[in-house]
C-alpha cells in the first residue's frame, strides 16, 4: 500500500527541501513526485541531487499548478496501479509534521466511509517557526459557502474518489482547491481529523497573497455555482482587503470595517442585480 503525493513547484528551492524531507517523516510508504515549472533559482540542481528519493520528477514549463498536480497523481498511480490507495499533493512551500501523513492515512483506515480526509493545520512563518493554527473545522457546505475551512496541506484524498471527481479543475488557477472539496462533498463523506498534521507558510511570495482579486473572483463562481448565490461575507473580505492591505492576522480597524461593510453592501447589491439580467 503507498500513499502517492506530488509537489508541484516554481522558483522553491529555499523552501522546496524542507517539504521533501517532511514526506520522510512518516512510517507509511510515500511515493513522491516533483512537478518543476522550470525553474531559475536552482531548484532544478536541488530535485537531481535528490532523485533517488523521488519516484517521478521533471522541470521544465507546464500548464500550471492544478495541471502539474494532476500530472503528478497520474504518473504515481501509473507506477504502482494497484498499490495507491490514497492520493494528495503538497505545495513546495508547505510541510508535513511529523507523523501527519500516518495520521490522516490512518483515519481514513479507521473510517472506510470517508472519501477524504481533512484535518487541523498550523500556519508557519518564512523560516519554518510555527506562529499559530489556521482555521480549520469539519465541511459543511452551509459553512463552506462562506469561507475554506480546510487548509489544503493537511489533506488526503482515496485514489478512487480522486479519479472519480477527475482530480483538479486545471482552468483555474487560485482555487483549485476548494472547487475539489465541493465536488468531493457532492459525492460522499469528507472527514475531519482533530489534530495539526501539517503546516501552510505564509511569506510574501505566495500566490494567496499576489493574487487577491483573481482568488475572490474565483472564490465566489464556485460558491455561486455550488449554491446559487454568494453570501456576504465574501462582499465584506474583499472590500475589507482593498482598505487594509492582505496580512494574515492583521484585524483591521473599525472605521476601516465599517467602510467596508458599506463598500460591500453596493458591491452585493450590484451583483445581486446584474445577475438578474446575465
Amino acid at each position: 500500500m503507498f500513499i502517492g503525493i506530488a509537489v508541484p513547484s516554481l522558483n522553491q528551492s529555499r523552501f522546496l527541501g524542507a517539504a521533501l524531507d517532511s514526506l520522510g517523516r512518516t512510517d507509511v510508504a510515500v511515493l513522491r513526485a516533483v512537478l518543476d515549472a522550470g525553474s531559475t533559482d536552482g531548484s532544478r540542481e536541488l530535485i537531481a541531487a535528490r532523485a533517488s528519493e523521488l519516484d517521478f520528477w521533471r522541470s521544465e514549463p507546464d500548464a500550471g499548478q492544478a495541471a502539474a498536480v494532476n500530472e503528478g497523481v497520474r504518473r504515481l498511480c501509473l507506477t504502482h496501479p494497484d498499490a495507491v490507495e490514497a492520493v494528495g499533493w503538497l505545495n513546495a512551500d508547505d510541510f508535513f509534521l511529523e507523523h501527519g501523513l500516518d495520521r490522516l492515512w490512518q483515519a481514513l483506515v479507521d473510517h472506510p466511509d470517508w472519501l477524504a480526509v481533512s484535518g487541523r493545520a498550523a500556519l508557519a512563518s518564512e523560516d519554518g517557526v510555527l506562529a499559530g493554527e489556521i482555521p480549520t473545522e469539519p465541511f459543511s457546505p452551509g459553512r463552506f459557502a462562506r469561507a475554506c475551512t480546510i487548509c489544503q496541506p493537511a489533506t488526503l484524498v482515496r485514489r478512487w474518489a480522486w479519479e472519480r471527481v477527475g482530480g483538479l479543475d486545471a482552468s483555474l488557477e487560485m482555487c483549485f482547491d476548494y472547487d475539489l472539496w465541493w465536488r468531493l462533498g457532492r459525492l460522499g463523506k469528507i472527514g475531519y481529523l482533530d489534530a495539526v498534521v501539517a503546516a501552510s507558510r505564509d511569506h510574501g511570495e505566495t500566490k494567496t497573497r499576489r493574487r487577491r482579486t483573481q482568488y475572490f473572483r474565483e472564490a465566489t463562481a464556485i460558491v455561486r455555482r455550488e449554491t446559487g448565490a454568494v453570501p456576504w461575507h465574501w462582499y465584506i473580505s474583499e472590500a475589507l482587503e482593498r482598505r487594509v492591505h492582505y496580512e494574515v492576522g492583521h484585524r483591521p480597524t473599525l472605521a476601516a470595517r465599517i467602510g467596508a461593510r458599506t463598500e460591500a453592501a453596493a458591491s452585493y447589491i450590484h451583483d445581486s442585480w446584474r445577475s438578474l439580467f446575465v
